[in-house]
Formats: C-alpha cells, structure tokens, sequence
C-alpha cells in the first residue's frame, strides 16, 4: 500500500476527468505482473510522465520515473516525488540516478526513462541516450517501449498550456518488451529501439483523429503540420541550452 503515490492518482485523474481527456490504451498486457523492467517513452509533453503510468495500473503495477532533479527541489512536488519512489536525475552526477535504477529495477521495479531526456518540439523521435538500454542490460530486465501521443495538446514546449476543457484524446501504446543480451551493444540496442519506437509513433500518429486549423501546430512537418521540423528543433533547442549557460 503506497498511500502518497494513490493519492496523487486519484487526484490526477479527477483533473484529468475534468479537463476531459480522452485516453485510450492498449498493449498493457505486454507490461509484467511481477519482476523488473525500463520502459521507455517518447517526450512530447510536459505531462507525458502523468499519463504513462496507466497502462501499468491496468495491471496493478505503479512506475517509478527518472526525472530531474529540479523537481525533487521543489517545496510542493518534491516530497511527493520522493514520496511516490521516483529518481532525481542529477545532469551533473548522473551516475548516482543510474545506479539508483539499476537497483531499483533489480528489486522488481517499472522504471520509467524518455531516452530523448527533453520534450521534442518537433514532435519526432530526438536522437537516443543509450542509459535506458545500458541499465536494462546491466540488471538483467527487458525493455519496453510506449508511445504517446495528443499529450501536446494540453502542454508542450514553446506553445500556450490548454489546461482548461481540453478534451483532447490521449493515445498510449505499449510495445512488446524488448531482451537486450548481455553481451550486446548498447549503442546498436539503442539504434534498434528508437528504430522500433519511430515506427510504433508513425502508426499512432495516422489512427489519430485528424488535425486541422490552428491544431496543425501539434502534428510534425512531416505529416503536413506546422511544428518545426526535427532538424530546425534540434536548432532551438541548442539555442535555448547557450541562452542558460550565458545567464
């Protein structure tokens, strides 16, 4: 019984029926009932974290998320992150978080990591941090790829938060888990994986209901939308990283 983390679900989904989303989910039953796993998920959202969490109470699991340590400072949402077992990732000492997941998914936990480690504001899979595979690889759990999608609606990157009546729906997708073997590449398992998560967006993105109009700005380029495109992403978001550092 985890009475803070339960807490902090029922809360969520209250806001979550009031905002009216719509979530729709499926391939949870790839998730396990018992044992250890990473699941890894695409960053499109400021509230991706909130909504992947429920393919794994479909199957009576909660997850623990890697996040940053920002949050865990924070005097309202951090003692609830430490409350509900989540990992501060510190980019300074990120040996510290790793070891903390590689722990924790050895003592059966769902671990939760965006291998993109910030939201893509062009909506398409960013280029891949190996930690996901390295750290499933070392404690002997598989990985599990999830997919969301209409998260960006409600609150993303650069665009006005719809956190009143949004009523968007909310796609989450998870795939069959994937054994990284001991001996293995870990960059090669990365490769593989995003490869397995493009194509996993890509047949989400087109059984989603059609965006129109001022909406365009949440669909990539690529399927006729107006966010930026992946390289032109990639380009503010190395402008934004200067701005901070000259601060």
């Amino acid at each position: 019984m985890e009475p803070i983390y339960s807490g902090v679900i029922s809360f969520a989904r209250g806001v979550f029926a009031v905002q009216g989303l719509k979530f729709k989910r499926s391939g949870a039953e790839h998730l396990p009932r018992t044992g250890g796993a990473v699941i890894a998920m695409n960053h499109i959202g400021y509230f991706d974290f909130s909504y992947a969490g429920y393919p794994a109470l479909d199957v009576g699991r909660k997850v623990r998320f890697m996040a940053k340590k920002d949050v865990f400072d924070h005097p309202v949402s951090g003692p609830l992150m430490r409350g509900m077992r989540h990992i501060p990732v510190d980019r300074a000492a990120g040996a510290d978080a790793y070891r903390a997941a590689v722990e924790a998914l050895q003592r059966g936990e769902l671990i939760g990591v965006f291998p993109e480690t910030t939201i893509s504001r062009s909506f398409e899979l960013r280029d891949f941090k190996s930690g996901a595979v390295r750290m499933a690889q070392e404690a002997g759990v598989p990985v599990i790829p999830m997919i969301l999608w209409g998260s960006q609606r409600v609150w993303t990157k650069g665009l006005p938060r719809q956190m009143w009546r949004p009523k968007v729906p909310i796609r989450i997708e998870v795939g069959a888990p994937i054994t990284i073997p001991a001996d293995a590449d870990p960059d090669a398992e990365t490769a593989a994986l995003r490869e397995r998560m493009t194509s996993m967006l890509h047949a989400v993105q087109e059984s989603y209901e059609p965006l129109t109009g001022d909406d365009l700005k949440y669909l990539p380029a690529r399927l006729g939308g107006t966010a930026p495109t992946l390289e032109e992403a990639n380009a503010l978001d190395a402008k934004e990283a200067e701005e901070r550092r000259t601060e």
